[in-house]
């Protein structure tokens, strides 16, 4: 007996067992995807992800901001960093402006240097061109932010920004990071752009909702120069509405100007080691899961010179201000001949004191009790206690406590 082929059904067979290899392929790809997506792995697990985002005018970083962020705890901190920050460059070999190798149509250069620099690696980038940016403020309905100083400049532009929380449309957004004040500090110049940047992000966050709809969302996303897909921009956006961008802890990268080849670059603290050391003990409490203390709290600290060698509290000042600690006195210990560099913590803070002894490697640690006066303020103080004395003994080389 010969035996037949149902042709018809044979051809409906490979048909369906195509469909359902298609669909595992596709259900795996993008399993495949989601797991390997840093953002992912981040918001599922204890990993703290860092986000470059850049303010670009005529294709020049006006601001470069890395954000360390903490999915799991819902917490951030940034670094600013200047473009005229100073440095040997790999790809160029030699010492010049960190930006002098960024290209508007590739930052990978740029990226890998700032990578470098604070010895982290960065998971995604966010370009914000100035030609773009207003549309993007329009769209979110403009930047909160406040402005500590009323702004009145009259000449060939009327400049005009009332002191308070305002506002700032697109125009008048650009207008208040790219137009530089007759006589105005660089440092005031950076902060103005930092309180933008995180009035800008915040926004970004608490109108996510808007992107859901496919017009908006058609018209806003090619506004950014980026290589994360839609996607990922979306749940980027999501995650940081949940943050509390006012309590953010923004630190700028601390150095010492100094004229090279002509330049006037700005030298990290000993080659770069403490803005490493900041980041690092930045992305270590982040990852604690203790809330409302040490990266959300500005501790002061009181430095003594405990040594014969002159002005050492006063340069150890700048030192530790880079941590984000605010030094409020600095003065000579009660006697010259320390041999062992010591902290005296009144915080009462858990993990604080180890926390600041680690900016200099210190494990001197004493315990002293706030007295009354200290911590009421009905109570006359006229002798307020740092909540950290930091006296310097002759093991201190200028940066760290040797001899541990």
């Amino acid at each position: 007996m010969k035996k037949t082929f149902d042709y018809k059904a044979d051809i409906s067979i490979f048909l369906i067992l195509a469909i359902v290899l298609l669909l595992a392929g596709g259900t795996l790809y993008t399993l495949n995807v989601l797991h390997s997506d840093p953002i992912e792995e981040a918001l599922a697990g204890e990993n703290i992800l860092n986000i470059l985002f850049i303010l670009e005018h005529e294709e020049k970083p006006l601001g470069t901001y890395i954000m360390m962020y903490s999915p799991r705890n819902q917490r951030a901190a940034a670094i600013s960093v200047p473009g005229e920050t100073g440095r040997i460059l790999k790809t160029l070999g030699k010492v010049d402006r960190l930006d002098s190798v960024y290209y508007s149509n590739n930052i990978n250069a740029y990226k890998t240097e700032l990578e470098e620099l604070l010895g982290i690696s960065i998971a995604y980038s966010i370009v914000f061109e100035t030609a773009k940016l207003a549309k993007i403020i329009d769209v979110i309905g403009g930047v909160d932010i406040f402005i500590p100083n009323a702004i009145e400049i009259y000449g060939e532009e009327i400049i005009l920004f009332p002191s308070g929380n305002t506002a700032l449309d697109g125009d008048k957004g650009i207008q208040y990071i790219v137009f530089e004040f007759p006589e105005e500090d660089p440092n005031e110049a950076g902060l103005r752009r930092e309180r933008f940047f995180l009035g800008l992000l915040k926004n970004l966050g608490e109108k996510n909702i808007l992107f859901k709809d496919p017009s908006i969302a058609r018209y806003f996303y090619p506004l950014l120069k980026t290589r994360m897909n839609r996607f990922t921009q979306k749940r980027l956006f999501q995650s940081l509405a949940a943050l509390n961008m006012d309590r953010i802890n923004m630190q700028a990268l601390a150095g010492n100007y100094r004229e090279v080849s002509g330049h006037r670059l700005l030298m990290p603290y000993y080659d770069g080691t403490v803005i490493r050391d900041v980041v690092q003990q930045a992305q270590w409490s982040l990852a604690q899961q203790t809330q409302g203390t040490l990266m959300e709290r500005i501790f002061t600290v009181e430095i003594l010179n405990g040594t014969t060698t002159t002005g050492l509290a006063s340069r150890t000042a700048e030192l530790i201000r880079s941590f984000n600690y605010e030094v409020i006195a600095t003065d000579n210990a009660d006697r010259n001949d320390y041999q062992e560099t010591e902290i005296i913590d009144r915080t009462e803070v858990e993990n604080a004191a180890h926390s600041f002894a680690s900016v200099i490697r210190c494990k001197n640690i004493k315990y002293e009790s706030r007295t009354p006066a200290d911590t009421d303020p009905g109570i006359q103080n006229t002798e307020y206690r740092a909540d950290f004395t930091l006296i310097i003994g002759s093991d201190f080389n200028g940066r760290i406590v040797t001899g541990n």
